[in-house]
């Protein structure tokens, strides 16, 4: 292969993404496998894995004594352990996608001098950029969009059926459940993206894109409850106030109606001074119909900072490099 024509308009860019995917073969055939093994076992968790674990609950809820009948526990512990794994699975992505982009994909190629070779005889920095973050985007986008799609199902199988499973709003179902697992690890390929570049080293560049990462992931959860209107309920102090879901803020309510912080007394004396002033409790929440568009505008967040990254990614790129440009007489 020349090197000029990698530097064609034609023939440039799919000869460079053919050399990215087999420079890569062994980490896209990981991801393959990843996403297939990832799939059945949920396409399991929808199916018999759920059938077996609801038959199961039944045999124990028609219990009048259940030390003195038998119910099928293997089944439910088997749903329990497949789904624990494949939910913890899916909110670990992010973090290896930022190690191994920031180790593999650009500071093993910084650190051993092959990608400003490839810079000055067969690519511009650019364009060795732009298909170093658009091949695996594709193949992430495709492979963490129908794992959550399928987690959703295997989850939905559960509801209302098996007494153990999580609520939606249990946060690595949450995450599991919805856009943002395709979201946070887009963020991590740009985050271990940015990493590389600045540390040019393999092993410091995969702490710092998984720290970054870290760092996106909290922000997310932090502000992810505040991304769309919340319901508040109010209830009498013998009942509490209704409503369950993503938990903004609880406390309780004055007789004028103001919100006042749920006391931490230590003495029966100090407890029954601050309930004086309360009437009721209020509970401002995110139900359940609000799940969408948590998830969406969580999602878009994400994505935002992704592109932040992104294009710091090419800022450091370019004055890494100053005017390098391919001089299309070398072979590659």
């Amino acid at each position: 292969m020349t090197a000029a024509a990698l530097t064609t308009p034609a023939a440039g860019r799919p000869r460079l993404t053919r050399w990215v995917l087999r420079l890569h073969r062994p980490t896209l055939y990981a991801w393959a496998g990843l996403v297939i093994v990832l799939a059945a076992l949920q396409l399991a968790l929808h199916g018999p894995l759920a059938d077996a674990a609801a038959e199961g609950w039944r045999q124990f809820d028609a219990c009048t004594h259940p030390m003195k009948c038998a119910y099928d526990q293997p089944a439910i512990l088997r749903y329990k352990t497949c789904y624990s794994y494949t939910t913890l699975t899916l909110n670990a992505l992010p973090f290896l996608v930022a190690g191994w982009t920031g180790a593999a994909l650009v500071g093993r190629e910084l650190e051993s001098g092959t990608a400003r070779l490839a810079w000055t005889q067969s690519t511009s920095p650019a364009r060795w950029l732009a298909i170093r973050l658009a091949v695996p985007a594709v193949a992430l986008a495709a492979g963490t969009g129908l794992l959550f799609w399928l987690h959703r199902l295997a989850w939905s199988a559960g509801v209302d059926r098996i007494d153990t499973a999580p609520r939606w709003y249990d946060l690595t179902t949450f995450h599991a459940n919805g856009p943002t697992t395709v979201a946070l690890p887009l963020a991590g390929l740009a985050a271990g993206t940015l990493a590389g570049l600045l540390l040019r080293r393999t092993l410091p560049a995969l702490v710092l894109g998984t720290v970054i990462t870290l760092g996106v992931a909290g922000l997310a959860a932090e502000l992810m409850p505040y991304l769309w209107p919340t319901v508040t309920t109010v209830g009498n102090l013998k009942t509490g106030a209704p409503g369950s879901g993503v938990i903004v803020e609880q406390g309780l309510v004055s007789s004028t109606g103001a919100h006042l912080p749920i006391p931490h007394c230590g003495s029966t004396a100090a407890c029954g001074a601050a309930y004086s002033k309360a009437v009721g409790y209020f509970n401002t929440y995110h139900p359940e119909s609000h799940y969408w568009p948590l998830q969406l505008t969580t999602s878009a967040l994400i994505l935002a900072v992704a592109g932040l990254l992104v294009l710091g990614s090419f800022l450091v790129l370019r004055r890494m490099t100053g005017a390098a440009r391919p001089t299309g007489k070398a072979t590659a």
